[in-house]
Order: C-alpha cells, then sequence, then structure tokens
C-alpha cells in the first residue's frame, strides 16, 4: 500500500478507518453491571486523561447493544489485557455477558473484575460526553491494581503484543 491522502469522507470510510489502525494501542475489557447483569466489552479507545483528578476515558460505540448499559453505569473497571490474554479479548469481543470465568470478582459499585491483568481501574462515571458514532465516558479512578509483563497490542486490525523489557 503506498502513501495516501484523503478527505475522511464518505467515499474514504474504509481508507479512515485503515489510517486510524496505523496507531497501535493496548487492549482493554471494560466490566459494569446492568440492572443486576455482569455486562463486559473489549476496546481499544481507552487513554488517561488527569492526574488530579485521577481520571480516564473511553469511548464505546453507539451501535453496540451494550452501548446503553455502559453510557449510563455508575461504576465500571477497565481491564488492561496481558499478551496471554488474548483468550479475553476474543471472549468479550463475541459475548459481553457470558461472565462463566475462573477467580472472577466483585469490585466497587459491584463491577465484576477480571484476574491477572496488566492493570485494572476501578473507576466512578465522571461524565459521558457525545462523540460522533461514539461516547467519550470519563471516569474518576477510584482503585489501581497493577503488576509487570507484557502488553497484548492491537495494530492494523491484528493482535501482538509489546514487552518493553
Amino acid at each position: 500500500m503506498s502513501e495516501q491522502s484523503f478527505t475522511p469522507d464518505a467515499a474514504h470510510q474504509r481508507a479512515f478507518r485503515d489510517a486510524l489502525g496505523r496507531f497501535a494501542t493496548g487492549v482493554t475489557v471494560i466490566t459494569t453491571q446492568d440492572a443486576g447483569r455482569p455486562v463486559g466489552i473489549t476496546a481499544n479507545s481507552f487513554a488517561a486523561l488527569s492526574l488530579e483528578p485521577p481520571l480516564v476515558m473511553w469511548a464505546p460505540a453507539r451501535f453496540s447493544r451494550r452501548f446503553e448499559a455502559f453510557a449510563q453505569a455508575g461504576h465500571f473497571a477497565i481491564h488492561v489485557l496481558a499478551a496471554d490474554q488474548l483468550w479475553l479479548a476474543r471472549h468479550f469481543a463475541r459475548d459481553g455477558f457470558d461472565f462463566d470465568l475462573p477467580d472472577m470478582c466483585e469490585g466497587l459499585g459491584g463491577a465484576p473484575l477480571l484476574p491477572s491483568c496488566l492493570a485494572r481501574f476501578e473507576c466512578r462515571r465522571h461524565a459521558v460526553h457525545p462523540g460522533g458514532d461514539h461516547a467519550i465516558v470519563v471516569g474518576e479512578v477510584l482503585r489501581v491494581q497493577s503488576r509487570p509483563g507484557a502488553a497484548l497490542s492491537f495494530f492494523g486490525g491484528k493482535y501482538g503484543s509489546f514487552d518493553a523489557a
């Protein structure tokens, strides 16, 4: 593929998406409770926002059937996946309601917590902003867990790993 320049309009939607895919990201699973039922979703739209106060953000797609659960969630947990947790990313990309998993526990506000992630941020909803076909969900981080290890990454539509060691 050669270098190209274009206006990100309807005729270039695939090219725009491919260009966005040139940015390598980590992979997360976000979890919450929806009417007493656990729900999760795989996302790579996670980012740090502020140290004081401690804020993070992510962006669920409005077309997702899980969108309302996350847009309305009072509490949620963001799990940064390790390189050996690709199965978790795929699991929650397919089915956000299957929590029949080993070593699950409950976090702040009832958010389901996944074990052994590189980092976990337990959050309270701080704000939700419109963002085109997504929403921008800002969470105030209330509790953090982290460990060393290689990260699961996503680049060009494919999963991989990154280890800074």
